[in-house]
C-alpha cells in the first residue's frame, strides 16, 4: 500500500522489523550455529546468519511493534504485549467523512442505493462553501446583491447621520426656500393649466396648459436639481468612505468633493442638453405637422414623439447614470466620466434600470409619507380648502407653499443620501464585477492579506 499525506499505516515497524538499540534475550550456547528448533518452521527472513529467540509471542490478531529499549513487563513474562494504540483521527487530505447509516460513506464507494464520488453529500459536502468576503465597512467587498446595495444605502444614513443630516438638511433647506420664492412670486401669475382639468377644452388647447405647467415647473425643476447635485457630489464622498469604514466629517466631504463640484454641474448641464435635444428631434414631425395645418395630425405626431422622448431619454440616462461618481471618485473629466459610465453598463442595462427605479419608488414612497401630512395641512390653513387640491385652477398662496416646503425639505433628508448612495454603491459593484476594485478597496482599508492565494480565500468571489 502507498501511503499519501494525511495517512499512516497503524503497528507500522521499520522494514527490518526490529528497532536499533532493541534488548534481545541470550542465545543459548549449545545450539549449533544456524541450528533451530525442530518444532518451529523457518521462518527467518533474515536468513541463518539471524540469531531468534525462543520465546516468541504466539500469533494474535493484531500486529505488534518491536521492543523498544524501554522494559516491558508483558514481554518478559511471556505474555503477548497489547497492540499499540491507532494514530489519532486528523484532518488531511483524503480523510473520508464519518461514515453514514449502513457503515456507508457519504459521497465515497457506492452502497446499495447509494450515490458513488461527486454524489451530493459526497466529497465537499462537508465543505461549507468560500469564507465571508471582507467587509471593512458597510458592504462586503465582493459583488453586490440587490439587498446589499440597498442595505449599504441605509447604513451609510445610520452610520454616518450627522454628516449625512447636515449634507441633506442644509442643500434641502436652501433649495426649498427657491422654490416656494420662485412659486409664489413669479409661476403662480404666470402659468395657466385650467384646461388640463377642463374635458371639453380642444387638444391644441390641453397642449397648451401642458406646455404651461411644463414651463412653470422646468424651473422648479433645475433649481431642484442643482440641489440634487449638490448633494450628491457631497454624500458621493461620504459613500465612498464609508465603503472603507473611515469616518468623514462635513468639512471632510466639502474638501473632497469641491475640485470636482464645477465639472458635475457641467456633465449634468451636457446631459440635459442632450435630453432637450432629443425630445426636440421627436417633436419636430408634429411641429412641423401642425405649422403646415393639420392639427390634428400634428397633435397626434406630438404625442408620439413625446412618448418615443420618453424611452429614448431614459435609455440615455440610464446608460450614463454612473458617470457622476466616476466625475467625482475618479477625478475624471466630464467626457472621460461619460465613457466611463457607457462602458460600466454595457450590457447591465436592466439591472442598473431596476435597481435606480427599486431605489427611486422606496425613496418616494417614504418621501410622499411625509410631505403628504404636510400638503393636506397647508390645504387646509389655506383658502382653497383641502377640497381644492384636486382643482388645478386653485391657487393656495404662501401659507400652503411654506407648510408644503418644510415637507419637502425633511422628504428631501431622505431621498438625497438614499438616490445618491445606491448610484455610488452601484458604480463600485459594477467596478467590481468588471476590473476587480475589491482587491483596490482592501488594501486602501488596510487588508494586507486580501487577495493573496493562501488557501481557503477567495478573494473577489
Amino acid at each position: 500500500m502507498k501511503d499519501t499525506p494525511g495517512w499512516a499505516s497503524p503497528g507500522s515497524a521499520p522494514s527490518d522489523g526490529q528497532e536499533p538499540g532493541a534488548s534481545h534475550p541470550a542465545e543459548p550456547t549449545d545450539r549449533p550455529a544456524g541450528a533451530q528448533p525442530a518444532d518451529q518452521p523457518d521462518a527467518n527472513p533474515q536468513g541463518p546468519g539471524s540469531k531468534w529467540s525462543k520465546e516468541q509471542p504466539p500469533p494474535g490478531p493484531g500486529q505488534w511493534s518491536a521492543p523498544t529499549g524501554a522494559p516491558n513487563p508483558g514481554r518478559n513474562a511471556g505474555q503477548t504485549p497489547p497492540p499499540p494504540p491507532p494514530p489519532p483521527p486528523g484532518p488531511g487530505w483524503g480523510t473520508y467523512p464519518p461514515a453514514g447509516p449502513g457503515g456507508a460513506y457519504p459521497g465515497g464507494p457506492a452502497g446499495p442505493g447509494q450515490g458513488g464520488y461527486g454524489a451530493p453529500g459526497g466529497w465537499g459536502a462537508g465543505w461549507g462553501g468560500p469564507p465571508p468576503a471582507a467587509k471593512p465597512g458597510v458592504i462586503p467587498l465582493r459583488p453586490l446583491a440587490v439587498g446589499e446595495i440597498l442595505d449599504g444605502a441605509v447604513a451609510t444614513m445610520r452610520t454616518y447621520w450627522r454628516t449625512v443630516l447636515g449634507i441633506s438638511l442644509t442643500v434641502a433647506v436652501i433649495t426649498q426656500v427657491f422654490v416656494v420664492l420662485l412659486q409664489g412670486l413669479v409661476l403662480d401669475a404666470t402659468s395657466d393649466t385650467n384646461a388640463l382639468g377642463d374635458p371639453s377644452a380642444t387638444a391644441d388647447e390641453q397642449l397648451n396648459a401642458m406646455g404651461d405647467a411644463m414651463r412653470a415647473s422646468g424651473p422648479v425643476l433645475v433649481i431642484t436639481l442643482i440641489g440634487t447635485i449638490t448633494a450628491t457630489a457631497l454624500l458621493t464622498a461620504v459613500t465612498s468612505r464609508a465603503v472603507l469604514g473611515r469616518p468623514v466629517t462635513l468639512r471632510e466631504a466639502w474638501r473632497d468633493a469641491r475640485p470636482q463640484v464645477l465639472k458635475l454641474f457641467g456633465l449634468i448641464f451636457l446631459l440635459m442638453l442632450i435630453a432637450a435635444a432629443i425630445v426636440l428631434v421627436c417633436l419636430l414631425p408634429g411641429i412641423l405637422v401642425s405649422a403646415a395645418g393639420s392639427s390634428d395630425a400634428g397633435a397626434a405626431l406630438k404625442a408620439f414623439g413625446i412618448l418615443g422622448s420618453i424611452v429614448l431619454v431614459l435609455w440615455l440616462l440610464i446608460r450614463l447614470s454612473l458617470a457622476s461618481p466616476a466625475l467625482m471618485l475618479e477625478k475624471q473629466s466630464i467626457k472621460k466620466a461619460l465613457v466611463r459610465s457607457a462602458k460600466l453598463t454595457r450590457g447591465s442595462w436592466w439591472r442598473v434600470f431596476g435597481i435606480q427605479l427599486l431605489a427611486l419608488i422606496i425613496a418616494n414612497v417614504v418621501a410622499t409619507i411625509v410631505v403628504v401630512p404636510f400638503a393636506l395641512l397647508g390645504a387646509a390653513v389655506s383658502d382653497g380648502g383641502i377640497s381644492g387640491m384636486v382643482d388645478a385652477s386653485s391657487d393656495y398662496g404662501w401659507a400652503y407653499l411654506i407648510i408644503s416646503g418644510i415637507g419637502s425639505v425633511i422628504g428631501s433628508m431622505i431621498t438625497f443620501p438614499l438616490s445618491a448612495g445606491v448610484t455610488v454603491l452601484l458604480y463600485v459593484d459594477q467596478r467590481i464585477r468588471r476590473e476587480a476594485l475589491d482587491l483596490d478597496l482592501a488594501r486602501s482599508a488596510g487588508l494586507q492579506d486580501y487577495g493573496t492565494s493562501a488557501p481557503g480565500t477567495t478573494p473577489g468571489s
